[in-house]
């Protein structure tokens, strides 16, 4: 996994190998410049061999960013200079064939385009590794129970398999996504100064077809320079991964807490610690400067620090989206670097998730003990649920809880207040209710429901999303301590 090493948050913010930065930008400029060139030239609009030559021109580590960067304050943006430049660099008689028909809109809208696959095919590799650990966790402790929490308060067991099963669906779930708007909605912008492709008469509409044909992305009916549903869609997918790896993030730092200790993140990989020796070569991650004891969950908390930019960097983009006529004074512009911190950290937000799933360490143990210091009281539905038959729902209800607060006031099992209490033991005995009965229902493991089936139903739809591309660790027999 490579980083953006270039700036001093750039490993943090810029995991992974999602490039959005000034020199990719360029670039993509130049490929639509470049493939612009090949279209006119075969539509018979350009000298032959034209395309050619403006393609082998269209290199951006031959020109200087921060000077086509700083011309770019005379247009409004920097595709003027960067056209100026590439012209420069042609042969004469391919000059004719740069940037002809084209506004300066038609670049700068298909080299998003251009960034985001680039970058959607980085964020969809990463949630797919990220599934596939997920899915491991899944099937490897599809029967250990742990207490369930709702509301940040114990509720009824369930299994740690269920909860990475729901992780697993919401990774597929955004994947899925991101893979129906790559193939439907990255689109060539080409219309020329208002949508007319005057410049370009007749044969416009054939240039656009040819354009988009270059570039391997689709080819839209009309021009959409005021219409952003594209760039929306794009946001709020981007948005929606942030918002599936956040909440496993989330669900890791809760239960990586010291009083809770469910779940721990492994060591750091070679290379991608902190900057101690010990991180640089795959040792653990997660020290505090100022307090040694600690094992802080560094790969749940970056994930955090990344997802929560989304939600306004989407709002940007959305607010954006309302354009005048035929082109946008100043929401257009508006775009450019929200969406290009929207793709970087939503990559980055996948690669640390892949890494913290791939590596974590799950305390069966932990779990069984948290749930047992709860004194069954998780089980008071499912005690109830015995009593329902002779005492009737609401009077089984409440006789549990009563017994559920004098468990809670005494620090005593719900189970042992019951069958020690004068007053209860006398109800069970009335109801036929023993102990061996009521250590049935006490058990954890007995109020399950279909957790089970919903982890198989979970990894079963995920082997089927897409082909397999190798072993995954579910079926490498991977067992928990619960299963051996």
């Amino acid at each position: 996994m490579t980083t953006s090493r270039g700036s001093l948050f750039g490993a943090l913010f810029g995991r992974g190998q999602t490039d959005v930065g000034d020199v990719a930008w360029l670039q993509a400029m130049l490929d639509a410049e470049a493939a612009l060139a090949r279209a006119l030239e075969r539509a018979g609009l350009a000298p032959a061999g034209a395309g050619e030559a403006v393609t082998a021109a269209a290199l951006a580590a031959d020109y200087d960013v921060a000077a086509i960067g700083a011309q770019a304050a005379a247009a409004g943006n920097p595709v003027p200079a960067l056209v100026r430049a590439l012209t420069g660099r042609v042969p004469d008689f391919a000059a004719s064939a740069v940037h002809y028909g084209a506004t300066s809109q038609d670049i700068m809208d298909t080299a998003v385009m251009l960034l985001a696959r680039g970058a959607l095919e980085q964020v969809q590799a990463g949630l797919e590794a990220s599934a596939s650990a997920a899915a491991g966790l899944a099937s490897a402790h599809a029967r250990t129970v742990m207490s369930g929490r709702t509301l940040l308060q114990q509720a009824v067991p369930v299994t740690f398999g269920l909860v990475a099963a729901g992780w697993l669906t919401a990774l597929d779930d955004a994947r899925r996504q991101l893979e129906r708007l790559a193939a439907d909605r990255l689109a060539v912008q080409l219309g020329g100064a208002a949508g007319t492709l005057s410049v370009l008469g007749q044969a416009g509409p054939r240039v656009v077809t040819f354009f988009a044909d270059e570039l391997g992305l689709a080819a839209p009916v009309v021009a959409w320079h005021t219409d952003r549903l594209r760039v929306i869609e794009l946001a709020a997918a981007l948005a929606g991964c942030c918002a599936a790896v956040g909440k496993i993030a989330r669900d890791v730092t809760l239960l990586a807490q010291s009083e809770v200790a469910e779940l721990r993140e492994g060591a750091a990989p070679p290379g991608h610690g902190p900057g101690s020796a010990t991180a640089a070569e795959g040792g653990p991650r997660g020290g505090s400067s100022a307090m040694p004891h600690k094992r802080n969950p560094v790969a749940a908390v970056l994930v955090l620090g990344c997802a929560k930019r989304a939600p306004m960097l989407l709002a940007t983009l959305a607010a954006a989206a309302e354009q005048e006529l035929q082109r946008a004074a100043g929401a257009w512009h508006a775009e450019w670097e929200p969406l290009s911190d929207l793709l970087r950290v939503t990559g980055s937000a996948v690669a640390w998730t892949a890494e913290m799933l791939a590596g974590l360490e799950v305390d069966a143990d932990r779990m069984r003990a948290n749930l047992a210091a709860a004194h069954s009281l998780p089980m008071a539905e499912h005690v109830a649920a015995v009593l329902i038959p002779s005492l009737g729902r609401l009077p089984a209800l409440e006789f549990v809880a009563q017994a559920s607060r004098e468990a809670v006031s005494s620090g005593r099992d719900l189970t042992a207040v019951l069958l020690e209490t004068p007053q209860f033991a006398e109800s069970l005995a009335a109801a036929g209710v023993g102990a061996s009965e009521l250590a049935a229902a006490a058990d954890p493991r007995a109020s399950l429901g279909a957790a089970e089936q919903l982890v198989a139903a979970a990894l079963d739809a995920h082997r089927a999303a897409r082909p397999m591309r190798g072993p995954r660790r579910e079926e490498r027999g991977m067992q928990s301590s619960d299963q051996r």
